[in-house]
């Protein structure tokens, strides 16, 4: 696992290239990218009453992911208040935060997660689980893709799980 930290450092490096590269798209999305990083260990910092509390690698890839699901949700009201060039730079956003992110799995490649989750969690329960365990479903599918170093949508990722509980 990488050093607390190293993000925000190869991020400030990354902004020092785009600036030299005259790319204010990138530039600024990586600012976005920056703040919200620090924000997150000013609030880390706060809660823990600590004067250094750098985040894990996984809080700022916590970060990141909401960052995304915020741009998602912006593409989607864009796009229904037809703003299709709004919709573009958010969608170019989310391209750049995506850099910074393990690789998302396929919709295939998620189903076989999900299944092999699932069917671990059937032996621990003791029954074939049913939509009543969505809660303990989620859970399991979240822990076998933060062991793989992957990443889904958590929307699709549920839409799965759904589909796999009542099939």
């Amino acid at each position: 696992m990488p050093e607390p930290g190293t993000l925000e450092a190869l991020i400030s490096r990354q902004i020092v290239t785009a600036m030299k590269a005259h790319d204010a798209e990138r530039t600024g999305t990586l600012r976005l990218i920056k703040t919200a990083l620090m924000n997150k260990a000013i609030e880390k910092r706060a809660a823990q009453k600590q004067i250094d509390a750098a985040l894990t690698q996984a809080e700022s890839e916590q970060v990141l992911a909401s960052m995304i699901k915020q741009r998602r949700d912006s593409i989607e009201q864009f796009t229904n208040g037809n703003r299709p060039d709004l919709a573009a730079k958010e969608q170019a956003e989310i391209v750049i935060i995506e850099e910074f992110l393990p690789k998302a799995l396929d919709e295939a490649a998620l189903a076989k997660l999900v299944s092999e989750a699932l069917a671990e969690l059937e032996t621990s329960l003791g029954h074939k689980p049913t939509p009543k365990d969505m809660g303990p479903a989620m859970k399991a599918v979240q822990a076998r893709l933060q062991a793989a170093a992957v990443r889904a949508d958590g929307r699709v990722t549920s839409e799965i799980v759904k589909r796999h509980l009542t099939g």
